[in-house]
């Protein structure tokens, strides 16, 4: 293994590490503020909706069959069907979408 690889893993973990154990170190007493708790609360949720937006639409060829198979998926989600049930309508219309002429 070169050096480089290893310098670059050991950045990465060290990196990884400090992400993990500065909340600890630094919020030793239970957080109170109700504002901070619903902040920290929906971080996971906005991270998510972050990465996984874009990857939606350039997830086929078409931003046509892309955006229509998310308007299956959002429309689905909004009369809270599983997720199954949505991932699978979502794609299944995507992939529909992408055989018409102008999809």
């Amino acid at each position: 293994m070169r050096p480089t690889i290893l310098i670059y893993i050991l950045v990465m973990a060290l990196t990884t590490y400090l992400v993990r154990m500065i909340p600890f170190t630094a919020f030793r007493k239970k957080i109170t503020s109700r504002f901070a708790r619903s902040f920290f609360h929906y971080i996971p949720y906005a991270v998510l909706a972050a990465m996984t937006f874009p990857a939606i639409l350039y997830s086929t060829g078409s931003l046509l069959s892309a955006t229509v198979g998310l308007a299956v998926a959002m429309v689905l989600a909004y009369f809270g069907r599983s997720l199954i049930v949505v991932s699978l309508a979502a794609s299944f219309v995507a992939f529909l979408v992408g055989f018409l002429p102008f999809g």
